[in-house]
């Protein structure tokens, strides 16, 4: 049973460590989208193509929720999807995929503060500095871009609206965890996401317009694609899987693979450049979100069902 119980923890951590690393592609192939539509057509088109890959759970896996899980996870659903995700991709419009990718690196300390405020958790004093240290550096990264950015450039109303999906996102987290806690990631993740997608469906072409069909490139399809089946779909299952086998507070400080792999694309793929206070910035949230997951005593192991 020891080795077995080991073989699951390495496997849930390479889930989890895989699934930040997508997570950290889902800026890079959105960025190749926008150039062809607008943030709003972009997300739908994301969450459509995550559906193709979830509609099979959705056959296999009974949603087992009464009326007010139902109400909970509806909430969820429209934070998570539509909320956070048109404000997100809206600020991704506006600034570089390194800055944006940078700006997630906030997310770790962001959970625990929401763990402290909402969950009755207490942070200690470890953890309040590396709170400290982390918004330093988002206003930093923040700083160093311009207030009215040309195309391709980083701006200060883009990070800030990163930013302010992030806090979104903390809700839409611990609704889930809540939900969770009755019923597996399966079920949360694939009825979650095929709610927030209908609400997409049923908002984006009214405020947006129809999405765009005709004169969209094959690069920009498989970027669409490769944002909602691997970007969405798998990186929301491994995650959920792999924290049903190791300790959160532990798989935590995989996440910062997320702003990692993002920053590196933006700079190496796409040619972006960082300033010096972006970079100093980065290191201040990097450091700030490994301190948190790794030093401070702020732990606690969430048990959720095995799928």
């Amino acid at each position: 049973m020891g080795a077995l119980q080991e073989k699951k923890r390495a496997l849930g951590f390479g889930a989890c460590a895989v699934a930040s690393s997508l997570w950290g592609c889902g800026f890079f192939f959105g960025k190749i989208a926008l150039a062809e539509m607008g943030f709003g057509h972009m997300v739908l088109y994301r969450f459509l193509f995550a559906m193709v890959a979830l509609v099979p759970l959705l056959v296999t896996h009974r949603p087992g929720l009464n009326r007010k899980e139902w109400g909970v996870l509806l909430v969820a659903s429209f934070l998570g999807v539509p909320l956070q995700f048109l404000i997100q991709f809206h600020g991704l419009e506006l600034t570089t995929v390194s800055h944006a990718s940078l700006m997630v690196g906030t997310m770790p300390v962001i959970l625990a503060v929401g763990a402290t405020l909402f969950a009755h958790e207490r942070m200690d004093a470890i953890g309040w500095w590396a709170l400290a240290a982390s918004t330093t550096g988002a206003a930093l990264i923040a700083l160093g871009g311009k207030h009215h950015a040309g195309a391709g450039e980083a701006s200060l109303a883009g990070d800030l609206l990163v930013v302010v999906s992030l806090g979104i996102a903390l809700f839409w987290i611990l609704l889930n965890k809540r939900l969770m806690e009755r019923h597996s990631a399966v079920v949360v993740t694939a009825y979650g996401l095929m709610l927030g997608t209908l609400m997409l469906i049923a908002w984006v072409p009214v405020r947006y317009g129809m999405p765009p069909v005709a004169g969209v490139s094959l690069k920009a399809w498989l970027a669409l694609a490769a944002s909602g089946i691997l970007c969405t779909a798998t990186t929301t299952l491994l995650w959920n899987w792999g924290m049903t086998q190791v300790p959160a507070s532990q798989a935590g400080v995989l996440l910062n693979m997320e702003p990692l792999i993002g920053s590196l694309l933006g700079v190496l793929v796409l040619r972006e450049r960082l300033g010096p206070s972006a970079w100093v910035g980065g290191g201040l949230i990097l450091a700030a979100a490994f301190t948190l997951t790794t030093r401070s005593t702020t732990r606690v192991r969430e048990q959720l069902p095995v799928t």
